[in-house]
């Protein structure tokens, strides 16, 4: 059975442990971005348009160039300073934001 890019992010948001050693905000923005670079590079953009969904999504003009900060923008909309720094609890949420705006972002893009 083969999972669409929604199914299988789904099943990475749940259990991220199985994905990547350290299942923090920056260890699973790296795994994101280098699924997306893989697809790319197979032809399939999974990811295409993600970090301007981003953009759209949280209403900034000036917004960063980096998407995973686009998602801390999003997730701690009072600001953040250093992702590496932040503590277990906005850790979690910084993850569960994440997958949730992935899958929104994925949810948008097969319906399209």
């Amino acid at each position: 059975m083969e999972l669409s890019e929604r199914e299988y992010f789904a099943a990475v948001g749940t259990r991220p442990g199985m994905y990547v050693s350290r299942p923090s905000f920056l260890t699973l923005s790296a795994f994101v971005t280098g699924y997306g670079e893989c697809a790319a590079r197979h032809g399939a953009g999974a990811l295409d348009g993600w970090r301007e969904w981003l953009i759209a999504r949280s209403g900034k003009q000036d917004s960063p160039s980096i998407w995973w900060a686009l998602v801390l923008d999003i997730a701690f909309p009072n600001g953040w300073t250093d992702p590496s720094d932040l503590g277990p609890a906005d850790e979690a949420h910084a993850v569960e934001a994440l997958f949730e705006l992935l899958d929104e972002f994925l949810a948008r893009v097969n319906t399209a």
